[in-house]
């Protein structure tokens, strides 16, 4: 029986890539396939530099229907900074890939690079080459951010039982922010900061909503004494779901403790949509999700590392005890 991508799955892919990846190791390489970022050592220092890269294709991961390319340009930095930020270092410098067909406006360019140098600069990073290719479907973007974290870096794998688990910022914004957009039909120039359309909904209240969806901001200081950390990119169960497998570890975490919104809370509900599931799976607010001694976070306290065998259980706001999934976005899944 011949198996597709939709029937492994993003996670099992990775795991493949993981897999052969593992023999190709050499001399320099700290970490490679498997965290935010990969860590490596250039030449005989003991400075650590890192390198993570993301891609944004149009009709995966955004729709010009409302969509501005300015804002694509600053998410595109912004994500790939996130996993910088998420191993405890800072953005130095990034590459830049661009496929766009031979009809694409130059104007839409100039706003694209606009967005993408104004993140740079917000972030302390600088360009320093790429490519550029012709393209029959659509636009396809691709970022590679280089980072440098001194003499430590902080992984997916450190996290131990008595541990807290923490959270810089509320979640569900980003996916209540898309689900308005959908509703919208067009794009928000929410990166003039003014109100630009007419809905039934306060202004005030959605566009923080709107903007942790198109323009995210990465968390640019990761708390000092995680054990263990990873972005929010896919949703919150699935990538506390990565840390647990990389430290070999189970978690407790508590459904009323989870931060949200109150503008969140309150458009979902006048959408229909439960804002709790958007706190749990809706993914790409880029809030950092750490593990840390108990008390000594600065961030959200949420649960707690527990035992490896105890499994990963979340306790509802009605006092029940379930395990959870790895319920978040994965690519593949669902599709031809």
């Amino acid at each position: 029986m011949t198996l597709f991508l939709r029937d492994l799955g993003e996670l099992a892919l990775l795991e493949k890539i993981r897999e052969r990846a593992s023999s190709g190791k050499r001399r320099g390489l700290v970490l490679g396939v498997g965290d935010d970022a990969a860590v490596f050592r250039a030449g005989r220092g003991e400075n650590l530099l890192l390198a993570t890269a993301d891609m944004m294709l149009e009709g995966v991961h955004f729709d010009l229907s409302y969509t501005t390319p300015y804002q694509l340009g600053f998410k595109l930095v912004s994500v790939n900074c996130s996993d910088i930020y998420a191993m405890g270092a800072r953005p130095a410098f990034a590459l830049f890939e661009l496929g766009a067909p031979g009809g694409t406006p130059s104007r839409f360019i100039d706003r694209l690079f606009d967005g993408l140098f104004d993140a740079l600069a917000h972030y302390g990073a600088v360009l320093a080459g790429g490519d550029v290719s012709a393209s029959k479907n659509g636009l396809a973007l691709d970022m590679t951010v280089i980072g440098e974290a001194g003499k430590k870096f902080v992984g997916r794998k450190g996290a131990k039982k008595g541990d807290g688990v923490y959270v810089t910022g509320p979640l569900g914004d980003s996916a209540c922010g898309l689900l308005l957009l959908r509703k919208i039909g067009r794009p928000v120039e929410i990166e003039k900061d003014k109100k630009a359309i007419k809905t039934p909904f306060k202004w005030d209240i959605i566009a923080p909503l709107l903007r942790r969806h198109l323009m995210p901001e990465a968390r640019k200081n990761p708390p000092e004494n995680a054990t263990a950390m990873i972005d929010v990119s896919d949703g919150l169960l699935i990538d506390l779901s990565r840390l647990c497998k990389e430290s070999a570890i189970g978690v407790k975490i508590y459904e009323q403790r989870i931060p949200v919104s109150s503008g969140m809370r309150e458009t979902a509900r006048l959408m229909g949509v439960d804002p709790m599931r958007l706190a749990l799976e809706g993914g790409e607010d880029y809030e950092l999700l750490y593990t840390a001694p108990m008390g000594r976070g600065r961030g959200i306290l949420i649960g707690e590392v527990t035992e490896k065998n105890s499994g990963r259980r979340i306790v509802t706001s009605g006092g029940s005890v379930r395990e959870f999934k790895t319920a978040g976005y994965q690519h593949f899944v669902g599709q031809d």
